[in-house]
């Protein structure tokens, strides 16, 4: 028995059609149409959601056959109907879960199997530009809350045999399909088993979405850099398929997890690959010391002031005194107050409707700097330091990597207020040995860098002719290393 209804189907219509008005009470969007089929004349109970399915589909391709062009019939297995996807059960549970799932069940009298049928129709958006990670010479398509319109997206760029689709579900209640996609060929084996032992490991309700997901199964929760690249971009996707990677997609979710990934990946983008070497190069160098200044340029004001301030020429000494002159707060609680302030400013504009959003990031932040500095709380260089901070975390193309950064600019801040220069290298170096040490499904977060791989160094930093790379990543750990024969000298 489950929840006291028995396990199976029987073949009393009656019975099955008492059993699912017990289980599904309360539910007004669940239509019950019962049928008269076949010759001689036998009962029959379609039942569906009508929130969640296709009503053309089920009038054109079902209602209408069973009532004018079916014959005799001796088990359901004798209905033929004009629909894509069918399958049969006799299973209370497999019927109730495929009905929530938008499927249409067909139950025929003195017949203990019924037959599901693919209608599945609820609202969904059309497929649009990605909101987050804008491209200039990539695609304007982005993933969207269907898995199989995600799916679809990805076969468009990989019609290859070798693209495997394995899916699964997690959750309790909500039976959230996740499906697992790779290069056969090209995948780890023992990645892909190792991600498939995580996720059959989770126990909860549900997963909402993709980010849910990643923290159940990443390596390191107490890490606050990502361990799994999250893009809702199509063109991404592949790239890391073809790198020999594997990509988690949720079913209602706008965005894709992809994995085994390491830090310095998080500074790359699809945009790399479509532009000139040597400008690809240029943005990752620039991305790089986007990354140190949004972490230590607070820490290095505070430093300076506090404890070194015999390293900054003297004009710009005297410059920062006359600045600092009004100011009775210290360089700690300066920097923090003032980006508090942006950090509010930044949730504003993203919790705001996107016109109103916008200016009140840009107003607001004008307004309270010049305020600021006019009511002698900050100074005219703390301003600008913040400005600049702000800018440089805006350049990290990866927005969980920008957070990450974002929080860790706060303890630099403490640890160069109290010990200067020391504290900003004590924190560097624990920065460098915590990433050394994280892992993503096994594979080290520091790589190719530590462990060096140096046949890897020609898509990190700088972004070598792509005739030149010619072997996929060691770090995504491919088990077929060549992508491209040799075809200059």
């Amino acid at each position: 028995m489950m929840n006291g209804i028995q396990q199976t189907v029987t073949h009393s219509l009656d019975m099955n059609e008492q059993t699912l008005r017990d289980y599904f009470s309360k539910t007004p969007d669940l239509i019950y149409c019962h049928l008269f089929i076949g010759e001689p004349k036998r009962r029959a109970l379609l039942i569906y959601l009508n929130t969640l399915v296709d009503k053309n589909s089920i009038n054109n391709n079902i209602i209408n056959p069973l009532l004018f062009e079916t014959k005799q019939i001796h088990t359901i297995a004798d209905i033929q109907l004009p629909i894509g996807s069918k399958s049969y059960t006799t299973k209370w549970e497999h019927v109730f879960q495929r009905v929530f799932q938008g499927e249409t069940a067909l139950f025929l009298d003195g017949d203990d199997h019924v037959l599901l049928l693919d209608t599945q129709g609820w609202p969904q958006r059309a497929i649009a530009e990605p909101q987050i990670e804008s491209s200039l010479k990539g695609s304007h398509q982005g993933f969207i809350e269907t898995c199989e319109k995600n799916i679809a997206l990805i076969r468009r760029y990989l019609p290859h045999q070798q693209l495997k689709i394995e899916e699964t579900t997690v959750g309790r209640r909500g039976h959230t399909p996740v499906v697992l996609l790779y290069l056969e060929d090209i995948a780890h084996p023992e990645v892909l088993q190792e991600l498939k032992d995580r996720i059959e490991q989770i126990d909860v309700d549900t997963i909402v979405n993709t980010g849910e997901l990643m923290q159940h199964i990443e390596d390191n929760p107490f890490s606050p850099f990502p361990q799994f690249l999250l893009t809702e971009r199509p063109d991404a996707a592949v790239s890391n398929l073809l790198q020999g990677r594997i990509v988690i997609v949720v079913d209602r979710s706008p965005s894709v997890m992809i994995g085994p990934m390491t830090f310095i990946t998080f500074f790359q983008t699809v945009d790399d690959y479509s532009t000139r070497w040597m400008i690809a190069s240029f943005l990752r160098l620039l991305r790089l010391l986007a990354f140190f200044m949004a972490i230590f340029l607070p820490s290095a004001y505070i430093a300076a002031l506090s404890f070194h301030y015999e390293i900054i020429p003297l004009n710009l000494l005297l410059t920062v005194g006359e600045s600092r002159e009004r100011v009775p707060l210290p360089p700690l609680l300066e920097a923090v107050l003032m980006e508090l302030a942006i950090e509010m400013l930044r949730e504003a504009g993203l919790r705001l409707p996107a016109p109103i959003g916008q200016t009140v990031g840009i107003v607001g932040g004008v307004v309270i700097g010049q305020a600021a500095v006019e009511a002698g709380i900050v100074s005219n260089i703390m301003v600008v330091i913040v400005s600049l901070t702000a800018i440089a975390s805006f350049i990290i193309p990866n927005p969980d990597m920008s957070e990450s950064i974002r929080l860790l600019r706060f303890p630099m801040m403490i640890a160069a207020s109290l010990f200067g220069l020391v504290g900003m290298v004590i924190g560097f170096m624990l920065i460098i040995g915590h990433l050394i040490s994280l892992e993503s499904l096994g594979t080290p977060a520091g790589s190719p860098f530590a462990p060096a791989r140096l046949r890897d160094w020609k898509d990190t930093l700088l972004r070598f002719p792509l005739w030149m790379m010619r072997t996929r990543p060691l770090s995504a750990r491919p088990t077929q290393l060549t992508r491209q024969k040799k075809f200059r000298k």
